[in-house]
């Protein structure tokens, strides 16, 4: 199977990726706010960010963050939607040589409180609407320096504030919390425009990115993604995306839309950095869930790449507010995550008249590893083609190579691939061999012409919306219950989400009424994110077992 998708290949896409031209991603955002100086790098909420302001603003706050302290390898976080602070938040924490952890806004106060103490975070930057988290366990994490972001900030001085009042006092999206000695975002940029940034010398190989994903014990992990890891990676995306930049109008600037949460490493790379790299505008929609107003908000702009996953190319192509989009612009749809239904890709195929291109990869490759051609003419029902410089194998459970045809678990090789996890090198050891291959988890088949299927997940994750769910997080939430003596999480078929967390509950006294249906649902609402909570529960006499006492997942989801 040596390589050989490389006869597949669109015209003009090299099988090899050429020499990074850029030693760190600090370099690459150096450049690109050059080139692209005068035109519109962000667009928000009917306000355009140009690439100079990019520039000027993240400087300003990356110059704020060494002068508290903050040096070459320390970790902040960003806890943010998709507004304009994020890109000047990531740029900043590059530029001052530090290291940017990704934080899902919407987490519970316990996922938040592993993910800062595990990183080691000396700061953070928050919006104000998830301040109130931070507050319950700021006592228990090390980010001490904490800037605080408002919806408004970057708006103006007319439009910011009215936002502001908005969100906070009629759409009441700001619980009250206290954060003493947390400054303002406006005031750190206003103290980082009367310094000076300090230049760091970053090289490839210093941490970029530390990416939290879900691991096999239960326990958030966090990817170590290096600055050449990332940069190989927009380079390989950029490669692959030519023949659509090539149907370009002549001297129209690129524009992509970035309705995926900004934090999760699909939009992070895909939207925020290749659209950076490519001079793109980017369109952020900082609630993609609010489905009617993202198609009203798409109903005021041309745009050319729409990066989603199923459920939201489903939700989007059902609305009838589809129809009030302008869709023929639009050149790529990209579909990751999780698989894109045919049904799904029919229907947006018919609702703009642009195929569905999907991919696949992981947090721990950057995340791009294959790709359909973006020249498609109709959804193909499989994953695509490894990217240029990127090595596929698929392996039986003795670890030997199979044949054409035949499912194996798919590992992976190229430049995007992590560094391990953090601080965690026996976790690291199990997925990554010495000689660079990340064992992926999931069960592949690969046909005769390189393209590649998924048919199973060799770990026990659930995918939910694209979001991996681990089921022994979720069971280590509930067995902390008084009454729950054990119980187990597993995934079952949603027409909506692809996948939902199904909870199967073992009392600690079977005749006891307590804990109800209802208090599981409130327990786990204070203590994990909407997507990880149990959408079913059921409760039974006892779960089927292995004879050494592990419980048999698979048996369960065979029976629901």
């Amino acid at each position: 199977m040596e390589k050989i998708w490389h006869e597949q290949y669109p015209t003009g896409v090299p099988a090899a990726l050429a020499a990074a031209p850029y030693p760190s991603l600090v370099a690459l955002l150096d450049d690109s706010m050059r080139r692209h100086h005068a035109l519109p790098a962000l667009r928000f909420m009917g306000r355009d960010i140009s690439y100079g302001q990019l520039d000027a603003l993240s400087r300003a706050l990356a110059a704020y963050l060494q002068a508290q302290g903050l040096v070459r390898g320390d970790r902040v976080a960003v806890m943010l939607p998709n507004v304009p602070q994020y890109a000047v938040a990531v740029a900043a924490i590059l530029r001052a040589g530090c290291v940017v952890v990704n934080v899902n806004p919407h987490y519970a106060a316990p996922e938040l409180r592993h993910q800062l103490k595990d990183a080691g975070a000396r700061a953070i930057v928050i919006a104000e609407n998830f301040a109130s988290t931070l507050q319950q366990v700021l006592d228990a994490v090390p980010a001490r320096k904490v800037i605080i972001a408002s919806m408004g900030d970057l708006l103006g001085a007319v439009k910011g504030p009215l936002v502001n009042q908005v969100v906070r006092r009629v759409r009441k999206l700001v619980p009250s919390f206290q954060l003493p000695g947390a400054v303002r975002f406006a005031d750190a940029l206003a103290r980082g425009r009367r310094l000076l940034l300090a230049p760091v010398a970053v090289g490839p190989d210093d941490i970029a990115v530390l990416q939290y994903t879900g691991g096999t014990t239960g326990v958030s992990r966090g990817a170590v993604l290096l600055h050449r890891c990332l940069v190989a990676n927009v380079l390989q995306s950029e490669t692959w995306i030519r023949p659509v930049l090539a149907r370009l109008p002549p001297g129209e600037q690129l524009v992509v839309v970035c309705a995926l949460p900004l934090h999760h490493i699909f939009a992070f790379t895909l939207v925020m950095l290749l659209g950076l790299q490519l001079g793109a505008c980017s369109l952020l929609l900082p609630d993609a869930d609010d489905i009617e107003g993202t198609l009203k908000e798409l109903a005021r702009h041309r745009f050319h790449i729409f990066p989603a996953e199923d459920t939201l190319f489903a939700a989007l192509a059902r609305h009838p507010g589809a129809e009030r989009v302008d869709w023929s612009s639009l050149r790529l749809s990209v579909g990751g995550g999780r698989a894109v239904q045919p049904a799904t890709a029919q229907l947006w195929h018919d609702t703009t008249g642009c195929p569905i291109c999907e991919g696949y990869g992981l947090s721990e490759a950057s995340p791009s590893v294959c790709c359909n051609p973006v020249d498609i003419t109709a959804c193909s029902g499989h994953l695509g083609l490894p990217l240029p410089g990127t090595e596929i194998r698929l392996l039986d459970d003795e670890g030997a190579e199979v044949p054409p045809g035949t499912p194996g678990e798919i590992v992976i090789r190229g430049p995007q691939v992590m560094a391990g996890y953090w601080q965690q090198p026996d976790e690291t050891a199990k997925v990554l061999t010495a000689d660079g291959w990340l064992r992926s988890g999931d069960i592949g088949v690969m046909d005769e012409h390189g393209r590649l299927r998924i048919v199973d997940r060799k770990k026990d994750m659930i995918l939910v919306s694209g979001l991996n769910v681990v089921p022994n997080e979720v069971e280590d939430v509930v067995t902390q219950m008084p009454g729950v003596l054990e119980c187990a999480a597993v995934g079952v078929p949603d027409a909506r989400a692809g996948e939902a967390v199904k909870l199967i509950v073992v009392k600690a006294d079977p005749a006891s009424a307590s804990p109800s249906e209802a208090d599981i649902r409130a327990w786990c609402d204070a203590r994990l994110t909407g997507y990880k909570r149990p959408r079913f529960v059921e409760f039974r006499a006892d779960l089927p077992k292995t004879p050494v006492g592990k419980v048999l997942r698979r048996a369960l989801r065979d029976k629901v």
